[in-house]
């Protein structure tokens, strides 16, 4: 019997601590819809399920080469190419490599950092709620970034909000050290996150392209032989 619960445990994926509160009130909800008419307690239900699903946050094996830039979001890579980066981040007027990752609302919300290093600098700004697949979201939309000095030179990851996103939630602070692959943030249904990388970064990536967070390099660094260590949660 141990053993069947240590496999039924092993096989569950983990929830955010952040999807709790809504997962209690739908549940909640789905009572009490049944308890005026039967069926929709299972209407109530399956968005209940979908809202733990979206609240996943699965383990991840991230590679620890110092080299590689690794995704920050699930999703599908929507945009590659140079773009000035916010002013808020104080990275300068010049365009930089972005790599841009769209989450919709059946992609897992957890995000990672790209890199390791140290936090120099983390920007709010209120915007509007455009859909995030648009460029000008980048300049519109709100959105968080979290500036982070590394060991090729300062790197920046914005979170921005989406269509229906509209709840940026970042668990870092100002000065505080960061692990590449590390939870940073989390921005709640649907949304996206550009990465800003300073002279030297490559891309390995194309717009459509899947990217799984903590796991899948998105740009690499000219640098020395590759490091295949990982970090397996």
């Amino acid at each position: 019997m141990d053993s069947v619960l240590k496999s039924i445990r092993a096989s569950l994926v983990p929830i955010h601590r952040e999807g709790y509160p809504f997962i209690a009130i739908l549940a909640f909800v789905a009572l009490f819809l049944g308890w005026l008419w039967a069926p929709l307690f299972w209407v109530g239900l399956v968005i209940t399920l979908w809202c733990v699903y979206f609240f996943r946050d699965p383990p991840r094996v991230t590679p620890l080469d110092p080299d590689l830039v690794i995704s920050p979001a699930d999703g599908k890579v929507s945009q590659v190419g140079p773009a000035v980066p916010p002013p808020e981040l104080e990275l300068g007027p010049a365009p930089r490599l972005r790599i841009s990752v769209f989450m919709n609302v059946f992609n897992c919300h957890v995000n990672r950092a790209p890199v390791g290093g140290r936090i120099r600098r983390i920007a709010y700004k209120p915007g509007k709620f455009l859909n995030a697949e648009l460029d000008k979201s980048s300049e519109d939309n709100e959105r968080n970034g979290v500036v982070i000095e590394s060991g090729h030179g300062t790197i920046a990851v914005v979170q921005i909000a989406g269509l229906v996103a509209r709840r940026i939630v970042c668990f870092t602070r100002e000065a505080e050290p960061l692990a590449v692959g590390q939870r940073f943030g989390l921005i709640r249904f649907g949304s996206r996150l550009d990465v800003y990388l300073p002279e030297g970064a490559q891309p390995l990536v194309a717009v459509g392209q899947t990217a799984i967070a903590g796991e899948t390099v998105i740009a690499r660094f000219d640098g020395a032989p590759a490091d295949r260590s990982v970090r397996v949660e």
